[in-house]
């Protein structure tokens, strides 16, 4: 029987802003970051978590990523070529009926069928094969600063320091272009609010497949998805996707891969 046992550390988002300036580039960085250590501070970020934005780099691939975003703009059917969707419908449902027993418990506690959090997987990492090649804190830390969305990736800074002060993540762990990390890619301040320990080791690991999927259905249950009820468009748990991505190619092709996989 899986076990879940919750370990839930709740960010505080109203993150007071940094007094120092933003950039679009990397000049300003380390000034600004010895000023957001103040705020870290006092958000309650620890020595283990400022010594890791101390050494956070200035990531000129997470620019680079956050400005080129092009596969959102694509039709869906392109959308969906892409990424690989015929392959992921496949293997998703290959897994879905050899690990029948955890996908049943996880729809029991969360009420999310298994086609979502599988198709989510797919979509994210591959199943896992590509969690991402990039520093998780430097990257989160440079789209804090970064003028484009600093106000929304201040709290996910925040939220990366406080993994490494519980030693979830280190300051070299890899994620994607974003901050985003493990199976199914959270950002960090929704690691630390929605994380689940799965296994019942104690600790919630990203990086862990069974604790990265439940963390991933309660996130979309505690968004308002409601159990026992479609996902197609238009439909209420449809207008839930766009909780885990805003890019309607993306909520799509979700639900549809997912609808594939139970079907």
């Amino acid at each position: 029987m899986i076990r879940f046992v919750f370990s839930f550390c709740f960010l505080i988002l109203a993150v007071p802003v940094s007094a120092a300036p933003c950039g679009n580039t990397s000049a300003g960085f380390d000034a600004w970051k010895a000023d957001f250590a103040r705020t870290a501070q006092r958000a309650g970020v620890g020595q283990r978590g400022l010594q890791a934005l101390a050494g956070a780099r200035y990531s000129t691939g997470t620019i680079a990523a956050d400005r080129n975003q092009k596969s959102f703009r694509y039709s869906l059917e392109k959308f969906m070529q892409i990424r690989g969707a015929a392959t992921i419908v496949n293997q998703g449902r290959q897994r879905k009926t050899r690990d029948a027993a955890f996908y049943a418990a996880l729809e029991q506690r969360f009420g999310v069928p298994a086609g979502v959090i599988i198709a989510i997987h797919g979509m994210e990492t591959g199943f896992g094969r590509f969690m991402g090649d990039s520093p998780v804190v430097s990257a989160i830390v440079t789209l804090a600063f970064d003028c484009r969305r600093s106000e929304f990736f201040i709290p996910h800074a925040i939220g990366a320091l406080k993994l490494v002060d519980r030693g979830s993540i280190t300051p070299d762990t890899k994620g994607a272009k974003h901050g985003e990390l493990g199976h199914t890619q959270f950002l960090p301040g929704n690691a630390m609010t929605y994380g689940v320990d799965a296994n019942g080791d104690g600790r919630v690991d990203f990086y862990d497949q069974s604790d990265a999927l439940a963390s991933t259905a309660h996130y979309l249950r505690q968004k308002g998805w409601r159990p026992g009820q479609p996902y197609g468009k238009g439909t209420h748990n449809y207008t839930v996707l766009k909780e885990w991505n805003a890019a309607s190619v993306y909520q799509e092709s979700l639900s549809i891969m997912g609808a594939q996989i139970d079907r």
